[in-house]
Formats: C-alpha cells, structure tokens, sequence
C-alpha cells in the first residue's frame, strides 16, 4: 500500500444527477456519494480526471445555455486503509427478487443474489434507472425467453435477466464494460450466450426482451436498430430517461404499445411491446 492516496471533491453547484452519470460512465475508480458533493479517491493523481469533470461541466453548460458551475478540491492525505473505509459506505440494495450486495457483503436468503462492486462500469443497483430496469425485467422476464442487454455496463441487467432462467446475450460499446461485466458474470456463476463490443447493430439475432439503460438522445438514435432485433411482439425496456424527455422518446416509438412506465424521482422506465 502506498503512503499516500488523492483525494477529489466534486460539489457540482446544480445537475447533480447529470454529474453522477458522467463520473458513473467515466471514472477508472469507484465513488462516494454524500449529500451534494462526490468523493474520488485514488494512489493515482487525479489531476487528470479533475480536468476532465471542468470539461464537463463546461460542455454541459453550452449545451443547457445556462452556467452549470463545479467545485473542485484535490488533496494527498495520509493512506490509513481508505479502501476499508469506502467499504463501510457501500450499503446492499433490494429490488424484489434482487438483492445486490458488494462481495464482501452477505447474500440474502430467499433473494436472487447479485454480488457486484462498485467499479468503472456504471450499474450497482443504486441509480433510479438501475432500479426501473430491474424491477422492469422481474416483470417480463420469463424462463427460457432471450434476452439481449444492449450498454451492458457492469453487467448487472444481464446477470439479473439470466437469474431468471433467460438465455443472454449482452454488448456495450465501451471495452472495458464488456471485460466488466464478463468478470462480474463469472464472480456470479452465471453465463452468457454471447457478448460482444458495439450494439444492438452487431447481431442478427433477434429477442423476446430487449433493454437498454442510455439516455434519451441516444435511445432516439438508436431506434431502428432496437426494433430490427425484436421478435414480433416482443418487449423493449428503455430506461434513462428523464421524465421531461420521456414525450421525446415515445414519439420515436409510436409504434409500440406502452405497457408500464416506472418513475423514480425524475426518472422514468419504460416498458413497451410491439404491436406486431
């Protein structure tokens, strides 16, 4: 263990939730979470990262028209076992029949256990569209149904939906998400059929259940290539959505009967159906 560890926090002065995703989406660490602020710590210097999250919140502010201003505070404090330390600050989280819990932490009995450690890949469980998802997938998913995850992430709606007893195929765009959620697959002892780096675009394959956990812009880009993947009748679960961009994402499947919405706090899940 190093002397040493850096320390960053990040007090975003508004669009907390929108910070949360990028550094979800983006750190090579985990975070802590306290009330209006995060906290990165690493042994390396996070001067780096730091200029990323000014980056940010400058992109964010041209693309809101608005000043979306951010703190910064970087220090080197003495290593005293932080690790231990964080550990104590990551809590289990129960989505019914789910119960997601760290690897340190004990399963529960009579849950579907998903143990997962907050890692660069985004999904815990902690985040509303997590939870949507989740919940959404113990609603539809049913044994031997196939099921393709699409933005994979760290793996958890992909290891949610094989708990189930579906058959998984699962991709992101992003690498290190794929070795993530590979990973995290195995530390569950569950397997998928496929995975693969790219998107829905990068098979032939078609689904009973499709989800993906985006954002909205991307799930509007991504439109024709979802449905392209889909059996007849099938089901498609959009979630990252912000409530106030949930009209935009319905227009772009105008063809599809919504089933469920999901809200949680300003964010909304979606299940759809085909009506073919």
């Amino acid at each position: 263990m190093q002397e040493y560890y850096y320390q960053l926090i990040v007090r975003p002065a508004s669009h907390y939730d929108l910070f949360c995703d990028f550094l979800s989406d983006t750190l090579p660490v985990g975070f802590e979470e306290i009330e209006n602020a995060f906290i990165i710590r690493s042994e390396d210097d996070l001067s780096t990262i730091a200029w990323g999250i000014e980056q940010f919140s400058e992109a964010l502010s041209k693309a809101l028209t608005q000043n979306v201003s951010v703190e910064l505070e970087l220090s080197r404090e003495k290593n005293d076992d932080w690790i231990a330390v964080y550990r104590q600050h990551i809590t289990a989280v129960s989505v019914p029949p789910f119960y997601i819990h760290p690897t340190w932490d004990t399963p529960k009995k009579d849950a579907l256990n998903i143990a997962l450690d907050p890692a660069l890949a985004f999904g815990t469980g902690h985040h509303p569209t997590t939870a949507g998802c989740l919940q959404s997938l113990a609603m539809i998913v049913k044994e031997n149904d196939t099921v393709l995850d699409v933005g994979c992430g760290s793996g958890i709606l992909a290891i949610a939906a094989a708990k189930l007893g579906a058959t998984v195929d699962a991709c992101d765009s992003d690498e290190l998400s794929i070795a993530n959620t590979r990973e995290n697959v195995r530390q569950n002892g569950m397997a998928l059929r496929h995975m693969w780096v790219g998107s829905a675009n990068g098979t032939s394959q078609q689904y009973d259940v499709v989800i993906t956990n985006i954002v909205a812009d991307v799930l509007v880009f991504m439109a024709k290539d979802l449905k392209k993947v889909l059996k007849s009748g099938a089901t498609l679960i959009l979630s990252g959505i912000l409530d106030k961009y949930e009209a935009k994402v319905l227009r772009e499947y105008r063809d599809f009967k919504l089933v469920e919405k999901i809200p949680h706090d300003e964010w909304v899940t979606l299940i759809l159906k085909g009506t073919t």
